[in-house]
C-alpha cells in the first residue's frame, strides 16, 4: 500500500467535502471552495470527519494515482481551510517591487519596469521594496504565479542579483581572477 495513499484526510470544522460519482470532488471552507475532477479509477469516500482514498488493485500506476489522489485532496482542504503563500526576495543595486491595486511593478535591471497582473484567486502583497508574498486557495496557481515572477529575472551565481524564493540558497561561485 502507498503510504501516502493510506493515510485518511482529516477535515478540519466548516469545511465540507463532496463526491459526486465521476470523482469530481468539491470542498468548500472559510476561505472559499475549490472543484477538481480526480481520476476515475480511485475511490474517494467520505467517512465522517474524514476522506479516504483507495485503489482497485496493485498496478503501477494505480499505485502512483493512490498517493497522488490523496495528496490532491489533501491540498484542497488546507487551501480552503487555511490558505498557501509562498515568499519571495528581491535582491540588487536598484531592484525594486511596488504595487499599485491588482499590478505589480517589478524593476529588474531592464530598460522597462516590467508589470505583472494577479490572476483570479491569487493575492500578492509587497512588504518594504523588496518582499513579494503570493497568496491564495489553490496551491498549484500559488507556486505557478511564484515561479512566473521568479523568471523574471532569476538569481545568478556571481553576485546573487535577481528574484528568489526566501528560503533558497543560492550556490554562490568565484568570479574572474587577474592576470599575473
Amino acid at each position: 500500500m502507498s503510504r501516502i495513499g493510506r493515510q485518511p484526510i482529516v477535515i478540519p470544522a466548516g469545511v465540507t467535502v463532496d463526491v459526486t460519482s465521476s470523482n469530481q470532488v468539491t470542498v468548500k471552507g472559510p476561505k472559499g471552495s475549490l472543484v477538481r475532477t480526480l481520476p476515475l479509477e480511485m475511490e474517494i469516500k467520505v467517512e465522517g470527519a474524514e476522506v479516504k482514498v483507495s485503489r482497485p488493485n496493485d498496478l503501477k500506476k494505480m499505485k502512483s494515482l493512490h498517493g497522488l489522489t490523496r495528496t490532491l485532496v489533501n491540498n484542497m482542504v488546507v487551501g480552503v481551510s487555511t490558505g498557501f503563500e509562498k515568499a519571495l526576495e528581491i535582491n540588487g543595486v536598484g531592484y525594486k517591487v511596488a504595487k499599485a491595486g491588482k499590478k505589480l511593478t517589478l524593476n529588474l535591471g531592464y530598460s522597462h519596469p516590467v508589470e505583472m497582473e494577479d490572476p483570479e484567486g491569487i493575492e500578492t502583497v509587497v512588504e518594504g521594496n523588496n518582499k513579494i508574498t503570493v497568496k491564495g486557495i489553490d496551491k498549484e496557481k500559488v507556486g505557478q504565479f511564484a515561479a512566473e515572477i521568479r523568471d523574471k529575472r532569476r538569481p545568478e551565481p556571481y553576485k546573487g542579483k535577481g528574484v528568489k524564493y526566501a528560503n533558497e540558497v543560492i550556490r554562490r561561485k568565484v568570479g574572474k581572477t587577474g592576470k599575473k
